[in-house]
Order: C-alpha cells, then structure tokens, then sequence
C-alpha cells in the first residue's frame, strides 16, 4: 500500500493540497477531511471485476464467486456461480433492484428493500456503489458532523447522534477510504458493521481488496467476507439480464 500521496482538492478560494501519511494528524480540519475523503472516490467509467464471496447465516455457509460489473453511478450487475454453475444474477440501478435465484426459481423486482433486508439497514444505488468502493454511506457534512482521531485514524461521527440512527465512520490517513463504519438502531435492534483490509491503487485510485460486512437484527446475524480477486477499469462491459419465465416472485415483509 502506498503510505503517501497527494490529493488535490479545488476549493472556492483556488487548489489546497492534503498529503496523506502514515500518522493522523489531530490538527487537520473537518472540512479537510471529508474533502479528502470524497476525492478519493475512485475515477472510472466502467468496471469489471472477479470476487470470492464467504456468506453465512444461522441457516446455510457458502462460498459464491461473483462476476462484478459496474457502469459508475448507474448500474451494477452481478452473477453468483458455484463450480461454473450460475445461481443467481442482480442488476442494481437508480431506482430498482432485480434478482433472480436459479435452485429456488425465484426472483425480485422491485425498490431497494430486498438490499436493506439482507444487510439490515436502509440503502439505496448510491450506498450500494458506496460500499463496493470504500466510500462512506453516510452524508457527511462540517456543519453536523465532527472529526476525532482514534486508533491512528479519523474517526467522524455526527455532533448529536440521531436516536435509531447511531453510527461512526473511520478514515485511514494514508488514503483517506474508510476503514471501517458502523450503524446501530437500538430501537430495532439492528446493527450494521463495515470493515475494510488493504487497498490497492489502479489508475491512481484506490480500490478494497477486502470487505466484511456483518449484519445483526435481533438473534440473526449475518457475515459476508468480499474478496476481490481481480479488477478491470474502462473495459467494455454488457449488463445482460432476463428473468426467466415461471419463477415465482419473492414476496417481501414489510
């Protein structure tokens, strides 16, 4: 991983530089950060992407390659295989999920609430990408948020905490991507976790290499382990999609 570099930033009053390093700094401002931070947004038109994922729930473990293709800020597809065998496929735009399941003949189509149930908190196109990438799903903002350094990293968290919707976020200083994030509903009782291992640069923007989500909603816990095994920017790509005729549509609970 590189420990330095340099992101620069345009500001309303001309460029300002930020220089990641090794150590956080306790004196860098808010506004610096989260500037930093959004900078960091990897910059790509297209992608295509091969991933291990681990997913286990009280109920099954399983081990899925998946085949990741994304056109940023509008679609991303996804087909999970085992042994060469293809078990499901999404397609995720602005404003609509769709997901069929081959064993069960099963499918989805519809708003985001399959995502949110699967992952225990509400998402939508934006914090999906999010989430892929090692940005933040929240919205930070300098006015309702502020910035501490804890455990050698920026940590961001809002002024006043909103009840049901609690949550921190952790920067590393290096590259300013998240390091990890967490969100807790104690009303309902709910918890979402988000870490993050190494990054790897590819056309000067960084990219995870490993994501663990861990998700809790009362006594379910879910935990999935994404390792991205290789990574294609500006390719062309095809986001092919059909769910096929007789599979029976899967009725969420609302």
């Amino acid at each position: 991983m590189i420990l330095v570099f340099t992101i620069l930033l345009a500001s309303c009053t001309g460029s300002r530089t930020v220089i990641g390093t090794n150590n956080a700094n306790p004196g860098l401002a808010l506004k610096s950060i989260i500037n930093a931070h959004r900078a960091a947004t990897p910059k790509f038109s297209t992608m295509a992407s091969r991933i291990k994922v681990a997913y286990e729930d009280e109920k099954q473990r399983q081990n899925i390659t998946v085949s990741l293709r994304m056109q940023k800020d509008e679609k991303i597809w996804m087909k999970a295989s085992i042994l060469g065998i293809t078990m499901a496929k999404a397609l995720i735009t602005q404003d609509r999920v769709s997901y069929y399941e081959t064993i069960s003949n099963t499918y989805f189509d519809g708003d985001f609430d399959l995502l949110s149930n699967w992952l225990g908190t509400n998402l939508n196109f934006e914090k999906t990408q999010a989430i892929l990438l090692g940005q933040s799903i929240f919205g930070l903002d300098k006015a309702t948020y502020t910035a501490t350094v804890s455990e050698n990293r920026y940590k961001l968290e809002p002024t006043q905490q909103p009840a049901n919707f609690v949550h921190s976020l952790l920067l590393n200083p290096n590259n300013f991507k998240v390091n990890s994030g967490v969100v807790f509903q104690p009303i309902d009782n709910r918890q979402l976790s988000i870490a993050y291992g190494a990054y790897r640069e590819l056309e000067g923007s960084f990219y995870p290499s490993v994501i663990q989500i861990n998700s809790m909603e009362g006594d379910s816990r879910t935990n999935i382990a994404v390792n991205y095994r290789k990574i294609n920017l500006n390719v062309s790509v095809s986001f092919p999609f059909e769910i096929p005729n007789g599979y029976e549509e899967i009725q969420l609970s609302k």
